[in-house]
């Protein structure tokens, strides 16, 4: 009887004590899962603090934002439900549906279909839904699918010109919308990528020089528009008195001065009285999220932020290492580079340090399509990670 009871399988019990310790539900990354969550939950607080006395509704940006969160989640659980080999299958689909939808919208700005406005994005009714941040995660895919099926050391030129053209195709399409940002943040992960998949030096200085080209092509025929314009001429004239700066320097005076004034502990949450004020900071909530957390939290909560930037980042790049295949290490690659040139650009320019660009702080910043792309990105991360033995 002792025998047949320590020959009996252990039940169910508590949890998948069944499974095998390489099953892929007992291989999530928790603590970039926590990392992940704080970010989020820092972001609802901001984004209320910064909206609140806005509109009449208090509440009005801080639930939409949960119920994109909710969706985020989702979209990443879905993500990570199925072995990152059948998204590699599927990636020409998708980059596929990502230049049509590109196009779409490239085409409705060159026939002004609403006027003079800028279209970055498909109005569908309470959700507007951006193809370039969509681009971001089917890009990563197919780049990182392609160079994934060499293995030598070395990229060899014709892959990495194939790699470029690529990324190319909607870099250029989202600089034509335009967005600027964006396309920088396509750049940065076809960077990091082709670095670790092992490009030649030239090789990434001819990325720098053609992203350059392309801007400054773009600059000259007109195709950015004077709004962006003005936001490089602001950067590069800080204390200019030129009336048609007046927006532009006014929105990132006032993010710095609620940084600079927010001290060690800061004015305390909703006490702020830059950040809580009416029209001092425009689209905070989007834009300058970083500048609530300096003046409310002052130097601790800046610092509690980029540790945990810095810790999703860590865990990134430690399961890049983990990788089973040159696929995982590659999309691994892709999210942390992504994910660092995109929180660096935007607490730099709420810094004064860089221009101006409308890149949202990932998993702060308010909206429905960079919240749901990054947690469909780290969902990306830990499908290689709970698969990561064969």
């Amino acid at each position: 009887m002792a025998l047949s009871f320590m020959q009996r399988k252990p039940d169910s019990g508590l949890g998948n004590i069944h499974a095998s310790p390489s099953a892929p539900g007992r291989n999530i990354d928790y603590v970039l899962l926590f990392a992940q969550g704080a970010l989020s939950i820092i972001g609802l607080l901001v984004i209320y603090s910064a909206s609140h006395t806005k509109f009449p509704d208090p509440f009005l940006f801080v639930t939409r934002q949960e119920v994109f969160l909710i969706g985020a989640v989702v979209t990443m659980v879905v993500v990570m439900s199925v072995d990152y080999d059948w998204w590699k299958d599927h990636a020409r689909f998708l980059y596929g549906v990502a230049l049509m939808l590109l196009t779409l919208i490239t085409l409705m700005n060159l026939l002004h279909v609403r006027g003079n406005a800028t279209v970055l994005s498909f109005d569908l009714g309470p959700l507007n839904l951006q193809p370039a941040e969509f681009a971001k995660f089917t890009t990563l895919l197919m780049v990182a699918s392609y160079l994934a099926e060499d293995r030598a050391d070395d990229l060899p030129y014709h892959r990495f010109i194939v790699g470029l053209m690529i990324v190319g195709a909607p870099t250029a399409l989202i600089i034509i919308q335009p967005d600027l940002g964006s396309a920088s943040v396509l750049v940065a992960m076809a960077m990091g990528i082709m670095l670790v998949a092992g490009a030649k030096a030239r090789y990434i200085l001819m990325i720098t020089v053609l992203s350059l080209a392309t801007v400054g092509a773009a600059v000259v025929t007109r195709v950015v528009n004077e709004y962006q314009l003005r936001r490089f001429t602001a950067f590069f004239n800080q204390n200019s008195k030129d009336v048609n700066l007046k927006d532009v320097l006014y929105q990132g005076r006032n993010a710095i001065r609620a940084l600079a004034t927010g001290g060690i502990t800061g004015k305390g949450w909703l006490q702020g009285p830059i950040t809580n004020a009416k029209n001092d900071i425009p689209v905070q909530w989007a834009d300058f999220p970083f500048s609530a957390v300096g003046e409310q939290f002052g130097l601790i909560g800046c610092a509690v932020v980029v540790g945990l930037y810095a810790l999703v980042l860590l865990r990134v790049w430690r399961i890049a290492h983990l990788s089973r295949d040159l696929l995982g290490t590659y999309l691994c690659v892709g999210v942390f580079s992504m994910l660092l040139w995109q929180a660096f650009q935007n607490i730099a320019m709420t810094l004064g340090i860089m221009p101006i660009t409308g890149l949202p702080l990932p998993f702060i910043s308010y909206g429905g399509s960079g919240i749901v792309t990054f947690f469909a990105l780290l969902g990306l991360v830990q499908n290689v990670h709970m698969r990561r033995y064969r």
